[in-house]
């Protein structure tokens, strides 16, 4: 009995291992299965990424579909959008109404959506930067839509642009060759150029703005043509005109070059280039104009006198104004009136100042004669020489374009030329113009404290407690402030003789002089700048940085590296400067971003090398500094 119960157990034990691996298997299967059944939910999901669903009517296309459904599509209307955008919202409804009425055409026009802020790879192959923005797709190719944003505008365009015979309208824009350049810029009055590359971002940015202005000026009378030149094709004239950029847009008139300063989008391109076309003078024809400019303006009047626009003084007189009609206002005349309250004769420019600004220590006017040896350049020294008072009021508006010059001499206190406190400011301007007449090397401006606060405070005079104060900026770039004291004529001549005699120390924005400087970059601040970056007997690569730059953060390890690289060489300094925490007292080191890396020569510290193109890595900079350190050159020589 013994024997038969226990194999009665055995054998039940080998059934119930059985059964556990009976159901051991199952699972496995199961399991199996149902992997095979996430491995197919898995496919049908990723089938439905490139499934096109539909909201109210309106299809919703994202990166993954759009191509799909594209394919073999004649037309589609396509808006981009952001979730955002109160445009977009507010255009939701009537976009939804222009989907029902085109799915009702014969053959039906597919209507879709794009969540530009989601598919951004279909919105940037678009080049889709506001919202919404409209394309109507003809067998793939976008035709830009900026017309009423109206179910009746947009459903007539769509369909349109439907028709089987529908072909895009010509370009606007003349497209310039080495076969037609010359003879289409040499021959026009006034033509646009636009030199562009077709990779660049900014250009395929430009180019819708650009073709719109070109259409509508298309339509002036007389019309002012736009044109293009591909860079990449046509490197040579590219290169001729000086092109290192994209997009380049400069003004040809009749074969001359100006530099275009204007907008980049199509109704700015349109205002700038209308003004542009006219000429760049007015004609005056009564001495009681020029009497009214004269009394209440606050530029320089320059009039031209001729005897008619057929005067070869008129034509000299006209180039020489388009080259600076953006800094000037300028006027002419064939009146023997006006040249006789002037007192010129034909072939003459004249500058005259407004009378709040003239003095009894200048000529009342200024006279050019404009002869056959008199050349556009000779005019423009004329204006630009002539076109400031002895003490003018500087003022943030003319600041870059009248009182560049330096050494300047500042004079700063509550400027109001209105009739209350006219002798005020007169009484101040007359004690500067009596030391301005004997500095006729220095340039001399009043400026009201209130616009030059800033300065003020950067020359430490802000807090000052005196109601007239002055400064003066040389011409490397240094700043002096004059000790607060009563200001009279001779404490400001105290001011200007000081300076001239190198007597006085610049105000310099400086962060303290570091105690340890033996790295293998060496720290340079306001105080120091002289002193390491313009040793003459070392040549200095000088990195300009902010505190808070990626760009410089990045770098940081490399120009380490470049440091010890060289830290052996006596004669080469690797330095570095945060440039928001001190001033840099040259003009000639100019750190407009970050980083910004100059190489001070040892033999030309007034004209330093800028590192531009290169890469920021060991490699691209030891490249940079073999390539100009001059003591290094010297060294591989021997």
């Amino acid at each position: 009995m013994k024997k038969a119960a226990l194999l009665l157990i055995l054998l039940l034990g080998v059934a119930h291992l059985a059964t556990l691996s009976r159901c051991e298997d199952d699972v496995a299967e199961d399991q199996e299965e149902a992997e095979d059944s996430d491995d197919e939910e898995e496919e049908d999901e990723e089938e439905d990424d490139t499934e096109v669903k539909e909201e109210n009517g309106v299809l919703v296309f994202t990166d993954r579909n759009f191509d799909t459904f594209m394919e073999g599509k004649d037309t589609v209307l396509v808006e981009f959008y952001a979730p955002w955008c109160g445009h977009c919202k507010q255009f939701a409804p009537e976009y939804e109404k222009i989907a029902q009425t085109l799915k009702e055409n014969e053959p039906p026009i597919p209507v879709a959506k794009v969540d530009a802020t989601v598919a951004s790879a279909v919105a940037g192959r678009f080049d889709v930067s506001g919202y919404p923005t409209i394309k109507i797709l003809k067998n793939g190719e976008p035709v830009d839509y900026d017309g009423a944003r109206t179910e009746k505008a947009i459903v007539e365009r769509v369909k349109e642009i439907s028709q089987p015979d529908w072909k895009p309208p010509p370009e606007a824009t003349l497209v310039l060759t080495k076969d037609n350049f010359d003879d289409t810029v040499n021959n026009a009055d006034i033509v646009l150029v636009e030199f562009y590359a077709p990779w660049c971002g900014h250009c395929k940015r430009l180019a819708p703005e650009y073709e719109k202005a070109a259409k509508e000026l298309s339509q002036r009378s007389p019309a002012i043509p736009l044109a293009k030149v591909d860079a990449t094709v046509e490197p040579e004239i590219a290169t001729r005109f000086g092109v290192s950029g994209y997009p380049t847009l400069k003004i040809f008139r009749k074969g001359k070059v100006f530099d275009y300063n204007g907008p980049r989008e199509k109704n700015g391109i349109v205002d700038f280039m209308s003004e542009q076309a006219g000429p760049p003078t007015r004609q005056v024809q009564a001495a009681k104009q020029v009497q009214e400019l004269m009394k209440d303006g606050d530029d320089a009047l320059i009039v031209g006198v001729f005897s008619s626009e057929q005067d070869a003084a008129y034509e000299i007189y006209l180039e020489a104004c388009n080259l600076l009609r953006e800094d000037f206002t300028f006027r002419h005349t064939f009146s023997a009136e006006v040249a006789k309250l002037l007192k010129a004769s034909p072939g003459q420019i004249v500058i005259v100042h407004p009378e709040k600004f003239r003095s009894k220590y200048e000529p009342a006017s200024r006279t050019l004669a404009v002869k056959d040896s008199t050349s556009v350049a000779d005019v423009q020294e004329f204006f630009q020489k002539y076109s400031i008072p002895l003490v003018g009021h500087r003022k943030p508006s003319n600041d870059a374009k009248r009182y560049t010059k330096r050494p300047l001499v500042v004079v700063y206190y509550g400027i109001d030329f209105s009739f209350d406190y006219r002798k005020t400011t007169q009484f101040w301007r007359s004690k500067v113009l009596e030391v301005a007449k004997d500095f006729p090397e220095y340039t001399f401006a009043i400026a009201d404290e209130e616009d030059y606060a800033e300065e003020l405070k950067s020359l430490g005079l802000s807090d000052s407690g005196e109601d007239v104060n002055a400064g003066i900026m040389s011409e490397t770039g240094q700043k002096f402030a004059m000790e607060p004291d009563d200001f009279d004529s001779e404490v400001l001549r105290d001011f200007v003789t000081a300076f001239k005699k190198g007597k006085l120390k610049p105000i310099i924005k400086s962060q303290p002089v570091p105690k340890n400087n033996k790295g293998p970059v060496k720290v340079v601040v306001g105080k120091t700048f002289d002193e390491i970056v313009m040793d003459t007997k070392k040549d200095v690569l000088i990195e300009f940085y902010a505190p808070w730059c990626g760009h410089c953060k990045k770098m940081e390890p490399d120009y380490l590296a470049l440091g010890k690289k060289y830290k052996e060489e006596k004669n080469l300094v690797i330095a570095k400067m945060d440039a928001t925490a001190n001033d840099v007292p040259h003009d000639s080191y100019k750190a407009e971003g970050f980083p910004t890396i100059y190489l001070a020569p040892s033999n030309s510290k007034q004209s330093p090398v800028r590192f531009e193109g290169g890469d920021r890595t060991v490699e691209g900079l030891s490249k940079f500094l073999e390539q100009h350190a001059s003591k290094l050159q010297q060294r591989d020589e021997l």
